[in-house]
């Protein structure tokens, strides 16, 4: 999604010229493309698929709608296996139209999980909880810290549920750092991602993520935390940025890689 104007094939080819080798997929250009025409693009490109985004939205009450977020998620898993991931990363939901109920929404991310878990194990799938900034928690994502994201992956065996940690969403909160320890000794770490805060917020605020090095994140601190809580896996960027998706994308690509090295390491 950082380079979303390019298509499937522009992007492995940009990959190749740059020499990454990991690259996280989005479900709807993998649907535009094609599920087995992408999974046979990213293999004879020698891609590895580090993750697929995203499912989740577990927080509707009404019985049809739960019904179908979960076989939408079902779906979600099926597609992460045949991309040859092992790690589908969930976006929780927000709370439903007329309810103010927090709690009883994250209880139904629990209950949703319960479901899902073993159809995932049972595809080598792993769920990977990602908490987001609390700005979203009304209409997207009840989970908001990482502590809540444990509290619920923790209910499950870690190579069923673990947690997304991302610098966008936990930069600001001092606790983070002793989560992710937390996280790290259960083993719930499964997948780090990058992005800054940059101010102003776009209106919407979703497309708000900023260029690794233009916001307020120190990114060396944040991946010296991972690693230190025994993170050994892929670093992915996530950008979310109108501004660089009306860029050239071959040109936001080689940019993201050049920053990546830049500010990490």
């Amino acid at each position: 999604m950082t380079v979303k104007q390019l298509s499937l094939p522009e992007l492995a080819d940009g990959c190749a010229r740059l020499g990454i080798r990991n690259v996280g997929l989005w479900r709807e250009p993998v649907r535009t493309y094609g599920l087995e025409a992408t999974a046979k693009l990213v293999r004879d490109a020698g891609l590895t698929v580090t993750t697929l985004c995203r499912g989740g939205f577990f927080t509707a009450i009404d019985p049809r709608e739960r019904a179908q977020a979960l076989a939408d998620n079902r779906r979600a898993i099926d597609e992460a296996a045949t991309l040859g991931t092992d790690t589908l990363v969930l976006v929780s939901g927000g709370l439903p139209a007329g309810s103010k109920d927090l709690r009883g929404a994250r209880e139904r991310v629990a209950d949703a999980l319960s479901e899902l878990s073993p159809y995932a194990e049972r595809h080598g799938v792993r769920l990977a909880i990602e908490p987001l900034h609390p700005m979203y928690a009304s209409d997207r994502c009840v989970v908001s810290t990482l502590a809540q994201a444990l509290d619920l992956a923790e209910r499950f065996p870690a190579h069923q549920v673990g947690v997304t940690v991302d610098t966008y969403h936990i930069w600001w909160d001092d606790t983070a750092p002793a989560q992710i320890a937390r996280a790290g000794a259960g083993g719930r770490i499964h997948t780090f991602q990058l992005a800054d805060w940059t101010t102003p917020l776009p209106e919407g605020v979703l497309t708000g993520r900023g260029q690794i090095g233009d916001g307020s994140i120190d990114m060396r601190e944040w991946q010296g935390h991972v690693e230190a809580a025994g993170y050994t896996g892929a670093i992915e960027v996530e950008l979310f940025n109108d501004g660089l998706w009306a860029r050239d994308g071959q040109e936001v690509l080689a940019e993201t890689a050049a920053r990546f090295t830049e500010h990490t390491g």
